[in-house]
């Protein structure tokens, strides 16, 4: 059976996964739907209660059915590189693939229903306070007076974006900011606002998830760091990244969020304050983690490439048309 891997051809992140798969003697395909209707290429036939389906890519014809697992890593906007892109054609290729991939029957990290809803910011943050995680105060809203409410409750505030990157050419990430004394947050009537009471943090945690296994590493925050260098992304800081043990409470709640969340990974961030407490910030569902096993020599990428080599569970049986036993799509 083989390993499908959706991704980007520079995804040196994915490079590392597969330099463990092949070692393992595992069949692998890796595609980027960007490719879509060029270098890949698809089929899928139903007929008589039994569906067929076909990728094509790099030389390469893996069945459908025969895919063990599916990765969706950093997949490119299917259709992106024809000749003449469209909408209609991009959504006619996604309808197309992943429809057919839905009904594969292979293992997902992650699946595409559960990672759209995971990116999802207010949706992770009700989640992690359901599964027993501490949440920062946080209010979103359009409303300044709310704004201005909320900040006299919680003097101390971040801003950082609902969303994530900005939406251009390339992405970019915008810095969870600092929010500064006096602010009049009339601007938050334009666009809804973010704000985060600040945890003063003694450390960043990032706890890579992968099935039920859970690797933490911990970059400690100087003692004459400025305070209004809130993002790790962006803080000057000589701190390495360090392994550290998770917290059983913390890993019983982790688990409790992947669980309900359909998750087989995640990028967990949390703030450390001075009591030890891990504050829940977010989670990735496609969050980078290359450079914590550079860093820490945490084995991320044996260890996704571990779960993806599992056979799925064996597919439910029905009797098809013409007498034969054929696997449900």
């Amino acid at each position: 059976m083989t390993v499908l891997i959706l991704t980007s051809e520079e995804d040196v992140t994915a490079d590392m996964v597969v330099v463990h798969l092949h070692a393992a003697g595992v069949p692998l395909l890796r595609l980027d739907p960007a490719d879509l209707t060029g270098q890949v290429a698809l089929s899928g036939e139903y007929v008589h209660g039994t569906f067929r389906g076909h990728l094509w890519s790099a030389g390469r014809l893996v069945g459908i059915e025969g895919l063990r697992s599916v990765w969706v890593r950093r997949p490119g906007v299917p259709a992106a590189r024809v000749a003449e892109p469209s909408p209609w054609l991009t959504e006619e290729s996604s309808q197309a693939l992943y429809g057919m991939l839905r009904g594969s029957g292979a293992r997902w990290m992650n699946h595409p229903d559960a990672a759209r809803r995971a990116r999802h910011k207010p949706w992770q943050l009700r989640l992690a306070q359901l599964s027993g995680l501490p949440v920062p105060a946080t209010l979103i809203t359009t409303f300044p007076q709310a704004a201005r409410q909320f900040a006299e409750r919680f003097p101390d505030l971040v801003v950082k974006p609902v969303s994530g990157a900005h939406p251009q050419e390339p992405p970019r990430a915008v810095p969870t900011s600092r929010v500064a004394p006096g602010t009049d947050f009339s601007a938050v009537a334009y666009g809804p606002t973010l704000l985060q009471r600040r945890v003063a943090k003694r450390a960043d945690i990032r706890l890579t998830a992968v099935g039920e296994r859970l690797l933490a590493a911990r970059k400690a925050t100087a003692d004459d760091a400025d305070p209004d260098d809130v993002d790790v992304r962006f803080a000057e800081s000589a701190a390495p990244w360090l392994p550290v043990e998770v917290p059983p409470r913390v890993a019983e709640c982790v688990l409790t969020y992947l669980r309900e969340a359909e998750l087989a990974y995640g990028a967990f961030d949390f703030a450390e304050d001075a009591d030890g407490t891990w504050w829940f910030l977010e989670c990735n569902q496609s969050g980078q983690f290359g450079f914590i096993e550079v860093e820490t020599g945490q084995p991320v990428a044996r260890t996704i490439a571990e779960w993806l080599a599992v056979a799925p569970p064996s597919l439910p049986r029905q009797r098809g048309r013409g007498g034969t036993n054929a696997a449900v799509p």
